[in-house]
């Protein structure tokens, strides 16, 4: 089995090499990449400099064109001066010594980018994930049982309403019920946390108890530079209980804080906001895997109850829920091991369709909008960081299919 594992990873070098540089080679040759932009930005600059009176711009030739030496310059600088194969070695060079270039968008490294996006990326792909398999899994199983039911039949019903409704649709949809649009103000528009929290907000009781820095003491505002910096900024600068001279003011002079945000807010606070920020997009993530899984465990599981060892299992008076659980749910749970692996790559890259109805600032819409706005760097990051997390998810999948089923081996 080890030496099946090492081959698929060698198999992962000529994969990943074919993809990026089939993806690399395109954006060599797509209209509107980022020397088309400039070369349009600066033109536009020259003509308000000639509508003011300046004269012909430096770069620019008499017809106001952009001269041979600027074409060339600007080819230079976003790395278009070299044949595409040569370009993709040296690209290809850099990110194996994990460098993945600048941002031409941002004017940032694009690792910095993507580092910024994956913790929130991961939250909402984890909750999803986890939702998905502890629902799925247990409707799933309760539907075989109860098969031709009411209960059966009614959750069928809504299985497939569910898997006809795209999981970005949905979101617009709960956003205009549930957002404070023409119905229901319950969950907010979208983002990851509360920029404001007004004072008839449920999480305003959870605002940290401040103090006024020009409440304190004399002779504790002495100890700190920085309260006497604060102070001098602005009278009504405040601190809140974190800070070790809180403790000094007396506590007829203890008030919530000024105009106060997520970062204002208690430990429990910060997890109630995030949780009310998470709620409808995690909704839209769980509804889009809702309907095949749950069909898929039902399906599995009644194919295996219909086997010989389960009838051998009944026979022997085993009752219903050990020859279940015990018995047929392992086997069951083989056809849901494959979509695991591929989970990997879901969690972490998320849903950009969902994260852009959310604005979710997340990894997602990260790599979405710079395709947009023709960012190849970024776009070149995000495809190394998808198709390594695919290639590992498959490798996953592989290795669960062992742990799950034993009579499955790969030697």
């Amino acid at each position: 089995m080890f030496s099946y594992f090492f081959r698929r990873l060698l198999l992962m070098i000529p994969t990943f090499i074919g993809i990026t540089f089939l993806v690399f080679t395109v954006t060599r040759f797509v209209p509107g990449g980022p020397v088309e932009q400039a070369v349009l930005r600066y033109q536009q600059a020259a003509a308000q400099g000639g509508e003011g009176g300046g004269g012909t711009a430096s770069g620019m030739d008499e017809n106001g064109q952009i001269s041979e030496e600027m074409m060339q310059r600007l080819k230079e600088i976003y790395g278009f001066d070299k044949p595409f194969y040569q370009a993709y070695g040296i690209w290809l060079w850099r990110v194996l010594h994990f460098d993945l270039g600048v941002s031409d968008t941002y004017s940032r490294p694009v690792w910095d980018l993507i580092k910024e996006k994956f913790p929130i990326s991961i939250i909402f792909g984890l909750a999803g994930f986890i939702l998905s398999y502890s629902i799925c899994i247990p409707l799933g199983v309760w539907k075989a049982v109860k098969h031709g039911s009411i209960f059966d039949t009614a959750s069928s019903v809504l299985v497939f309403i569910a898997y006809s409704i795209p999981g970005w649709t949905a979101g617009v949809l709960l956003l205009m019920i549930f957002g404070g649009g023409s119905y229901l103000n319950w969950f907010p528009l979208g983002g990851f946390q509360s920029a404001a929290i007004a004072k008839d907000s449920s999480l305003y009781a959870y605002v940290q108890d401040a103090v006024y820095v020009r409440d304190i003491p004399s002779d504790v505002l002495a100890k700190y530079e920085d309260l006497k910096a604060l102070k001098s900024k602005s009278e009504s600068s405040q601190i809140t209980s974190e800070h070790p001279a809180f403790s000094s003011v007396p506590a007829d002079k203890i008030v919530k804080m000024n105009n106060p945000s997520y970062k204002d807010l208690t430990l429990l606070g910060k997890a109630l906001d995030i949780g009310w920020h998470m709620f409808l997009p995690v909704f839209c993530y769980v509804l889009g895997s809702f309907a095949s899984m749950t069909v898929l465990m039902k399906n599995s599981l009644m194919e295996n109850l219909g086997q010989d060892y389960v009838r051998t299992a009944f026979a022997k008076g085993l009752s219903e829920k050990t020859v279940i659980f015990k018995h047929t749910l392992r086997n069951s749970l083989i056809p849901l091991a494959t979509g695991l692996g591929h989970m990997l790559s879901i969690i972490l890259a998320g849903s950009f369709l969902i994260e852009k109805v959310f604005n979710i600032n997340g990894f997602g819409l990260l790599g979405y909008n710079s395709l947009i706005a023709r960012d190849y760097p970024v776009v070149l990051g995000s495809l190394v960081i998808s198709t390594i997390l695919g290639l590992l998810g498959n490798i996953i999948s592989d290795l669960l299919y062992c742990v799950i089923d034993p009579r499955i081996r790969f030697s």
